[in-house]
């Protein structure tokens, strides 16, 4: 699904991420490349980079959490991911911040060497699950399928049992998907060729993005594990997912589309 922090559509994190790895990797190897041939600019070069890694990886952390926050499906197994991903990635930065504030005046010393190892592993490791979470939790992924349109979403807000404004009956065309935010609530309004839907956005399955998956002939497929759902009733048409999804009544007035908020809050 396309990514909070996005610039004209193009995801921000994963844009910034090469930086901090390569900073960071790099004064890993010039530290002992230095230490290997008693070179000293070799060492300063490494200290230097050290300086603009933990910088670009504070920088590249603030998109990061923001996509956590407001892209990644809550409670899903992505969730879950992200949150090793991020918690890898600033245990990594803490490990270099330490090696660096004990460096001697001209070259690393053996805590620094440590600590760099140390965090080096796990920021390869925080990688990896960031890769998987793009991969195979198509996180930031902005991916079209026919008639599907662009990327719609909006955050509202009304009472447990209210009727809220979720879109103009212009705003969708038949297959097109848009997600809404209704008080932590994440529903998703589609229309099909019998009309409009609400349904939840969380797959029963793993907690994938029903937003970001395709909605074709009044069916809605989950791109994580390909779990498929009747958009009207929620019924599971197609596993791995055992669990039907809640449905939202929806109705059209005056131009718009009325989705009703469960009594029970």
């Amino acid at each position: 699904m396309r990514s909070y922090a996005s610039f004209k559509g193009h995801p921000i994190h994963p844009a910034l991420i090469p930086f901090p790895f390569a900073f960071l990797l790099g004064a890993l190897l010039f530290d002992l490349l230095g230490l290997a041939s008693d070179r000293r600019g070799l060492m300063l070069t490494g200290r230097h980079l050290s300086e603009l890694g933990l910088l670009a990886g504070m920088v590249t952390a603030i998109p990061g959490v923001l996509d956590y926050l407001k892209t990644v499906p809550p409670a899903s197994s992505g969730r879950a991911r992200a949150l090793r991903h991020g918690t890898a990635n600033a245990t990594a930065l803490f490990l270099f911040a330490v090696g660096w504030l004990f460096r001697d005046a001209t070259s690393p010393s053996a805590l620094t060497i440590i600590s760099e190892l140390l965090g080096g592993a796990i920021l390869v490791y925080g990688g990896w699950l960031g890769g998987t979470l793009v991969t195979r939790n198509l996180i930031s992924v902005d991916h079209r399928y026919a008639r599907a349109g662009k990327w719609q979403e909006v955050t509202l807000s009304g009472a447990a049992g209210a009727s809220v404004v979720a879109a103009r009956t212009e705003d969708l065309n038949e297959d097109q998907m848009k997600l809404l935010h209704i008080d932590g609530r994440r529903i998703v309004l589609a229309r099909t060729k019998e009309g409009f839907a609400a349904f939840d956005d969380g797959c029963t399955h793993r907690g994938g993005s029903l937003a970001g998956g395709v909605c074709v002939g009044g069916v809605v497929q989950c791109l994580w594990h390909g779990s498929q759902f009747d958009t009207a009733t929620g019924e599971v048409r197609c596993g791995p997912a055992k669990r039907n999804i809640h449905v939202y009544e929806v109705r059209e007035q005056n131009g718009q589309v009325l989705v009703t908020l469960p009594r029970d809050g």
